[in-house]
């Protein structure tokens, strides 16, 4: 588990922390869709899920977990608001709404669960076979 700040520092925190994990399991050839969807959820959570008027530090929090055949990317936050996923919602070529496209089309599958007593875990499998 890595803690993200949110910040520029945070982001690239975890971009080097995703790819140096998937190294450390011979899964280099995910790296660059591993980053890219570890990218997108942290940004999400930030943006919608952290409250920007928090006495302290919110807490977003990156896992990745190696399985026999996937890696599971997980990015936890303080929201309690389900992902907004709308795949049919206005044109690619728009600033902000794209995220969760890109990780449905990255991803094998990808989803959210509450985490008591308040705050979600958003995730995403990524399969570690080799690409063709």
């Amino acid at each position: 588990m890595l803690r993200v700040a949110c910040s520029r520092e945070g982001f690239a925190r975890a971009r080097v922390f995703t790819r140096d994990t998937l190294r450390g399991w011979s899964l280099e050839h995910r790296g660059d869709d591993a980053v890219l969807v570890v990218t997108e959820l942290v940004s999400n959570a930030v943006t919608h899920a952290v409250p920007s008027a928090a006495a302290e530090a919110p807490e977003v929090r990156l896992g990745l977990a190696l399985g026999p055949a996937r890696v599971t990317l997980t990015v936890a936050d303080p929201g309690d608001d389900a992902p907004v996923f709308n795949p049919s919602d206005g044109s690619a070529l728009r600033e902000h709404g794209r995220g969760l496209c890109i990780v449905d089309a990255l991803a094998e599958e990808w989803g959210w669960a509450p985490r008591p007593p308040a705050g979600k875990t958003v995730w995403a499998t990524l399969s570690t076979r080799p690409l063709t």
